[in-house]
């Protein structure tokens, strides 16, 4: 009778797969050796795979070549990277070691930007696309930059009066780009994004203050949907009525030369996921040229921003089941030994799934158990895996210690979470460690972040000065 935790994971998935694999009974990581992490770090422990940034840059890229090789496709394609989705430097730095762009959101962005450019990170060449509603500071701060002779930044329009705020900052002719507000999926709250100008608006809106202006070179028309790069009948309806967009604005404006389909790559939430990103390009780019040709108008330059594919699946979180507590006949509680609200705030704030897998004791019979975290708030749990209806973990043992990982989680969960300052319940944030790799191949781990403590928390309450 197969009642081991690795006959479980063996019959319900493929397994082993491309990032885990299996020493013995204990789990690894892009072959790194989670329980030697455990024992020299201890836990909670939240861990950055930087080599896996770039993997994932470097696949994308080369997904966009080979399709616009193959649908004859004249024109560029320009990777650029989503901050919003993790700030950190050791981001920025892993990232643009791959010759890509950058994309804003506010306006501490532009500074981040900067510190780049000084740092050489980046430099003239590199595509600045700023997004997001502007007022004051960001206006400000996006003007400077082109003030100084950043002459590829380019801020995108989100509204008619951002227009005029840019223009009264920025001294020199400058490049832009233009929002569509695209329509939301049916089952949404309201019809429109409210991010950006309509479909119907965008080319009156063109004519009445951009045409004739001779500060202004519209570069850009910016595309994105909230629920991301999908194969289904919404997106692709979308993206079809974007394209009409493109057409008619770029038989008006000779300078438009770009098209930005924004981001949404999914990345892998569950070891049963599948999603074919080349059938996905190809299919964008067979589109876009389709039209374009009709139209007898020049293909497009085209731009993404992507933040979740481009540092999720880098990322992990590792705890200690605590205890295990049998609230009825049927409801076993392991109790980890942090918070989901404090290390993982997806989970509860929208429901996210990530992988989640015992690190060790993979031979051991296994039991369904709820996962609760350590604040007293009810939503503080994680009850399910993707495309399972119960979580299985090895049978909770009191002599032996259990440790479980969640994966590729490195996207919004230190910004979401407040990185650095007050959490639910008080529960500290814990250590996080970076690892890399070096040119031999040889892995080196180092400490980022120790674990919250006790004094952090009190000055930052007002107690201690």
């Amino acid at each position: 009778m197969n009642t081991k935790y690795f006959d479980l994971i063996n019959q319900t998935y493929y397994f082993p797969q491309e990032e885990f694999t299996l020493d013995k009974d204990n789990l690894q990581f892009h072959n790194i050796d989670l329980m030697r992490l455990v024992e020299k770090y201890g836990t909670p422990l939240k861990f950055t795979y930087l080599p896996q940034i770039s993997n994932n840059i470097n696949k994308a890229k080369n997904w966009f070549r080979k399709s616009m090789e193959k649908n004859k496709y004249e024109a560029k394609y320009f990777y650029c990277y989503c901050t919003k989705s993790s700030h950190f430097e050791y981001v920025m730095n892993e990232a643009f070691k791959n010759n890509i762009h950058i994309e804003t959101s506010s306006a501490f962005d532009i500074n981040i930007v900067e510190n780049l450019m000084a740092s050489g990170k980046i430099n003239k060449s590199t595509y600045v696309i700023c997004n997001g509603f502007k007022r004051d500071q960001y206006i400000e701060n996006i003007a400077r930059i082109i003030n100084n002779g950043h002459k590829n930044t380019i801020p995108i329009i989100d509204n008619y009066e951002e227009l005029d705020l840019l223009q009264e900052q920025i001294k020199r002719k400058f490049k832009i780009g233009i929002r569509i507000a695209a329509e939301e999926e049916p089952k949404f709250e309201f019809y429109t994004s409210r991010l950006g100008i309509g479909y119907k608006n965008i080319v009156q809106f063109y004519r009445k203050q951009i045409q004739d202006n001779k500060k202004l070179e519209l570069k850009m028309l910016h595309f994105f949907i909230n629920t991301g790069i999908n194969d289904n009948a919404y997106y692709w309806n979308e993206l079809v009525k974007c394209i009409k967009v493109y057409v008619a604005l770029k038989k008006e404006c000779p300078t438009l030369d770009g098209l930005n389909i924004g981001g949404g790559f999914p990345i892998k939430n569950s070891l049963a996921f599948e999603y074919d990103y080349q059938y996905m390009i190809d299919e964008i780019i067979n589109q876009i040229k389709i039209a374009c040709d009709e139209a007898e108008v020049d293909v497009p330059n085209i731009f993404t921003e992507f933040g979740s594919y481009t540092v999720g699946e880098s990322g992990g979180a590792i705890y200690q089941i605590l205890y295990q507590k049998q609230q009825n006949d049927r409801e076993k509680w392991n109790m980890i030994d942090s918070s989901f609200i404090t290390t993982l705030p997806d989970t509860w704030a929208i429901n996210k799934r990530f992988i989640m897998l015992a690190i060790n004791r993979w031979n051991d019979t296994y039991e369904r158990v709820l996962l609760g975290g350590l604040t007293c708030d009810s939503d503080d749990y994680y009850n399910s895996e993707q495309n399972m209806n119960a979580i299985y973990l090895p049978k909770y043992n009191k002599e032996k210690p259990l440790y479980i990982g969640f994966f590729n989680t490195g996207a919004y969960q230190e910004t979401i979470g407040g990185y650095g300052g007050l959490h639910h319940c008080l529960i500290p944030e814990p250590k996080h460690i970076l690892i890399d790799k070096d040119e031999n191949g040889i892995m080196a781990t180092e400490v980022f972040s120790e674990q919250q403590t006790a004094e952090d928390v009190l000055k930052i309450l007002g107690y201690a000065k």
